[in-house]
Formats: C-alpha cells, structure tokens, sequence
C-alpha cells in the first residue's frame, strides 16, 4: 500500500488541512510474479472515514486495520481532520463544502481515485456517524452506501419547533461544542431522513452498528428502524458486550468493508478468508 500524509491549503477553509490518504499499491508477491508496473488498471473506489469527537486524521489508521483493509479490499480510504465540527457548516468552517466539493477535486487530481458515485463511500464513528448520516441523507445521489458506526444522534435532542416553523435542533447544554449541533433542517439527520423521501430520491444502501453496552445504542437502532420504515435498505449490526471503543469499530470498519456493494473493477479483490 501507499500511504500518504498530506498537507495543503484548502480555499474552502481558508487555511492549511492534514488529510491522510491510503492507496491501495502492488505487494511483494505481485512484483514477484508479474511485470512491475505501478500503474492501476482503473481508478479506486474512494471510502471518506470520519473520525470521532477529539480526534483527527491520523486515529483511524492508527486505532484499527484501516490500512490493511484498504490494500486487502483495494478501496482507497481517506480521512481528514475535521476538529469538533461535525463535519457541517457551523458558521465558522464550511465543512459540508470541503467535504462535498474541495476534498473531491482535490483528491481526483492527485490520486487514482474513481469520480463515479458508484465508487463512492463514507463512513465514520460517533460523531464521524453523525457526519456520515448528514452527508449521505442530504446528499444521497453522491454515495453509493455510507456506514455509520455508534453514531451519536440522540432523537430526544431533536424535537420539532414548537412555533410550527418546522426547525429541527439539538440544544448544547453542556457547551461542549461551539454552536447547537444539528439545529437546522439541512444538518439534523432526522430532518433529512424525512426529506430524501419527500423528494421522492433514493436512499443510498445504509449499513449502521452499534454495541449492546454503548449509550448511544438505543437511538441508533430507533433510527435504523426509522429509516427501514421509511423504504431505505438498511442493514443494522450489533456486538454483545462492546461500547463505545476501537475494538468495536475496527471490527465494524471490515464488515462494512465486506459488505460493499461495488461494481468497480476491482470488486473481485476481496480477501480469501473474507
């Protein structure tokens, strides 16, 4: 595999982004029996990995296999610092944007990675499972499947306005992050669940976990429900015992993987004991 720390300036942002980029590369046992050429014979699906509250671009390749399952599946896997900022627009840095527009372009012009949105992924865990429920339900048409792992979404914290405007919000209480949470329609997972049917568009495929003894599992299963009740295909997985922890999301991170649905050209690379 390749893998790649890369720094650049993000005009969205306004200002420099760690990324880490893995591209999947020929192994030893390829140059041993083929004629070495570092050329792939067709752009890579591409998996953007959101990270969780107070991380950043580094912990998902350094908590979990990520840069195995990404040389064993021959998925390019990317993944971005994104703070605390729920990977949305908050008024201070666009996210929604970098994410949705910057990053793309950016990483077609720099890697063999496939635009199509067949060949297009994302993923995170907790509040990265926030940012993947956001992205993929208002941007559907963009992925074709999106993976949200103990994502922290919390229904009781999203109630409709009592002024019959039809905000969807999430208080801050706690002032753990700089602005509500998920208080308008166009980031509140909810609001956008409801809203991808209401345009009568296609859900991408949902694939949600979470572990028996997480917080967090009790909501995410309501809104797995949720979203099967609404025509999404969805595919719910728990794991007896685990909480909120990197032995659960690794293992979570290769399910997933497995579970792909891909029509790329290299959707046959799976691993022989997978």
């Amino acid at each position: 595999m390749a893998k790649f720390e890369v720094n650049f300036f993000s005009y969205v942002l306004k200002r420099a982004v760690d990324i880490t980029v893995v591209i999947p590369s020929m192994t030893f046992p390829e140059a041993m029996t083929t004629v070495p050429d570092h050329t792939p014979k067709a752009p890579y699906p591409v998996m953007y990995l959101l990270h969780g509250t107070g991380n950043n671009h580094g912990i998902w390749p350094d908590y979990t296999k990520a840069v195995l399952y990404a040389e064993e599946y021959q998925v390019a896997i990317v993944c971005m610092s994104a703070e605390n900022r729920d990977y949305v627009d908050n008024g201070d840095d666009d996210y929604m944007t970098f994410i949705e527009e910057e990053l793309p372009n950016f990483l077609q012009g720099m890697f063999p990675i496939s635009k199509r949105p067949e060949d297009t992924y994302i993923a995170g865990l907790s509040m990265g499972g926030f940012g993947t429920l956001v992205h993929g339900l208002r941007f559907p048409e963009k992925y074709n499947a999106i993976g949200a792992f103990s994502a922290g979404i919390n229904p009781e914290q999203c109630p409709v306005d009592p002024e019959g405007l039809q905000e969807y919000y999430m208080p801050n209480p706690k002032g753990m992050r700089p602005y509500p949470r998920g208080y308008r329609k166009d980031i509140n997972p909810y609001a956008l669940m409801d809203k991808v049917k209401a345009d009568g568009k296609a859900y991408p495929k949902i694939y949600m976990s979470c572990g028996t003894k997480d917080g967090l599992y009790g909501p995410d299963k309501a809104f797995c429900e949720m979203l099967k009740e609404r025509g999404a295909d969805v595919t719910w997985n728990e794991r007896e015992g685990y909480g909120h922890e990197w032995r659960f999301w690794d293992l979570e991170l290769e399910s997933f993987m497995k579970w792909l649905p891909r029509t790329d050209a290299y959707k046959d690379n799976v691993p022989r004991n997978a």
